[in-house]
Formats: C-alpha cells, sequence, structure tokens
C-alpha cells in the first residue's frame, strides 16, 4: 500500500511539474475539470534588537522568531476547477501557523485553505464557497510573496487572515462585486459559541489600476476565554492603487467590542488603525517600499501589552528592498521601527516605549 500511495504521489508532481501545471481529467468524468497544483515556501531571519527572552517577538504572529533562520510558511495547495465547481485544499507549515492556529484542534491547526464551491447558476457567476476561507479584512494577506512589503502590519495581523463558513460571491457589473458571508466567528475553525457571525465585502474596480473596498464584521464574542465579551462590530476600507513604477495603499478600520464590566454594565471598547504603503520599483528587479502606521486599542481588545500596561497605543514605520530574482524567487530585507506613549515593550529587564526589528527573507511561490 505504501508502494501505491508513493507511485500516485510521484506520478502528480511529475505531471504537474510542481509549477502550477494543469493535470486534466478523463473526458468519461467532466471534460472541463481540471487540477493545477502550486507551491509556496516562505523562508526569513529576524533580529529583534530588544532580544526577547525565549526568542518570540512580542506582537508578532509572522516572522515571530527571533535570531534564527525559519520557515515563516510553506504549503502545497492543490485546486480543482470545472464548469460548476471549484474546490481548494492547502496544508500549511511553519511559525505563522504555529502562531496563528494554537488555538485549533490537532487537525485543523495545519489548514490555510480548505473549501469547495459550487456555482449556482449556469449562465450567472454567482459562487457558494463553504469551508475555510481566506479574510477580507486589509489589503494584506499572510502570503508575503503577493505583498508590497515584507512584514505584516499590526492592521492585518490582528483581524482574521482566515474565516470558517460559507461564502456567496455576487458580480454586480464589471466593476463591482459584492460577497456576503456566514461564519462560526472571528477567525475560527472550531465555533467557540451559539450564534453564527455575519460579514460582508464589496470590492469596486473602476479600473485596472484602482481597486477600493469596504468590509464589514458583526458576530457575538463571548466564549471561555472572553466571558465578557458580548457583540463585535467591524468597519474596514482598504484602496490599493498601481499607477506603474509607483504603488500606494491606504487602510483603516475601526471596531467595536461590547463587554460586561465589573457591575454588569455594558461597555463599548473601541479600536482602531490607519497605516499607508508606497512602493517604488527601481528596475524590473528592484523595489524599495515604505510603510506607516498607527495602532491604537487603549482598552486591549486586540492586543494586551506583555508589560501589564492597560492598553496598546502604537506607530510604527518600516523601510524595505526588494529583489526579485527571479519571477518566482523574492529576497527582501526590512526595518522596522516602533514608538509607543506607553511602556509597552520589553528590554532585558527593562521596559521601554520603542523597540526595532529587522527581518530578511528568501520567499519562493511556483
Amino acid at each position: 500500500m505504501k508502494k501505491l500511495y508513493f507511485f500516485i504521489a510521484a506520478f502528480l508532481i511529475t505531471n504537474a511539474n510542481m509549477f502550477a501545471q494543469v493535470i486534466n481529467f478523463s473526458p468519461t468524468a467532466d471534460s472541463t475539470a481540471k487540477i493545477t497544483m502550486e507551491g509556496y515556501v516562505d523562508t526569513y531571519f529576524s533580529y529583534d534588537f530588544s532580544e526577547p527572552e525565549g526568542s518570540n517577538i512580542p506582537y508578532f504572529v509572522s516572522q515571530n522568531r527571533h535570531n534564527e533562520f525559519n520557515i515563516n510558511l510553506a504549503y502545497i495547495s492543490l485546486k480543482y476547477t470545472s464548469d460548476r465547481v471549484r474546490a481548494t485544499f492547502t496544508p500549511g507549515f511553519g511559525t505563522y501557523m504555529n502562531s496563528n492556529y494554537d488555538a485549533e484542534r490537532v487537525t485543523l491547526k495545519n489548514i490555510v485553505e480548505a473549501n469547495v464551491g459550487v456555482k449556482l447558476f449556469k449562465n450567472k457567476d454567482i459562487w457558494l464557497d463553504v469551508g475555510v476561507i481566506g479574510s477580507p479584512f486589509t489589503n494584506e494577506s499572510a502570503i508575503s510573496f503577493d505583498q508590497p512589503t515584507l512584514t505584516r502590519s499590526f492592521a492585518a495581523e490582528y483581524v482574521p487572515y482566515f474565516m470558517t463558513g460559507a461564502r456567496l460571491n455576487i458580480p454586480m457589473g464589471n466593476k463591482f462585486t459584492a460577497y456576503l458571508f456566514l461564519l462560526n466567528g472571528w477567525q475560527v475553525i472550531t465555533d467557540v459559541n451559539t450564534p453564527l457571525a455575519f460579514a460582508s465585502e464589496f470590492e469596486y474596480k473602476p479600473t485596472d489600476k484602482l481597486t477600493f473596498t469596504l468590509n464589514t464584521y458583526y458576530g457575538y464574542e463571548k466564549s471561555a476565554s472572553a466571558p465578557n465579551n458580548r457583540i463585535r462590530t467591524f468597519l474596514d476600507f482598504y484602496t490599493v492603487y498601481q499607477p506603474g513604477k509607483f504603488s500606494f495603499t491606504l487602510s483603516s478600520y475601526v471596531g467595536n467590542q461590547k463587554r460586561r464590566d465589573s457591575l454588569d454594565v455594558l461597555t463599548d471598547n473601541v479600536w482602531w488603525q490607519i497605516n499607508g504603503t508606497a512602493k517604488y520599483s527601481l528596475t524590473n528587479k528592484h523595489s524599495i517600499v515604505a510603510r506607516a502606521e498607527y495602532f491604537n486599542d487603549p482598552h486591549s481588545v486586540m492586543i494586551t501589552p506583555v508589560t501589564g500596561v492597560q492598553g496598546f497605543i502604537c506607530a510604527s514605520y518600516s523601510l524595505g528592498y526588494n529583489l526579485a530574482i527571479t519571477p518566482s524567487v523574492l529576497f527582501r530585507v526590512e526595518g522596522r521601527y516602533f514608538q509607543s506613549p506607553d511602556d509597552v515593550f520589553t528590554h532585558g529587564n527593562m521596559i521601554t516605549n520603542n523597540h526595532t526589528v529587522v527581518t530578511g527573507g528568501l520567499t519562493a511561490k511556483f
């Protein structure tokens, strides 16, 4: 049996060539069906000048290990498509998975994406996808290869990278698309409470170079780990502009977490952020990128300071260099400086209000 599995795996890899090639099915099944295979490996080395004890860089989800070479995210993705059905299965590994999926059960800790979609009408491009799906929130995803910056902003690190449930996408002309979600909750695979959550995405593309996106979330967030939480509402807006050698992104959002306080009074706990990124391509291979962000979470809804301070308010500034060694391989290095009005960082036995991290990465997507 092991020899049979090995033969099948070798056959798939040989025919797919591991370069997102197409595997066609027999006409006796579905003549329109095909499978594509994609690989991704994101390696990195981060150095935190505060030299954190235990080597975990505080507040980081991606590239979060200090002073060691490591894998942020690696996966092989299989995608099935036909006229009326589509499916994706992407198991993942790396320090990003360890950090972001820690609360999930054993066999669910390695799912980047796993879903099945059905085209509801033969002549209308309306799809219903069910399973673990990518999040629409902010202009950044966990796949650093597809992003202008090597590291992720606080904005992306502290909203869902993935969601579990059902997504209905409804195109409304050539420039506008709506997506409606029914979800287990805020970045969970296993549901942690009874009511389901709702989300939406509205994407407007007036030109190929300009995109506006508005996202919403509404969910009941009480759980065993957060017994005082009640309704969470969230509004996210971002725009991406890519006119040529320059590209720009602007992202902002605001959320409100209803909580019961010690007097059993329902309180509002608002957090918000804004950030902008600019990238300039010097040549086809060389580019520089800068990002500035401000994150304001005075009630520690998303971030609880490691120093015991109440609330997390911080600005950060990034400057990076990108080298496209080939169209499939990127080398990047980025420096990131953090400044807070409060002492939310540690440096040995001291606490401080600033922080510096340098990260280098070699990433391949094939």
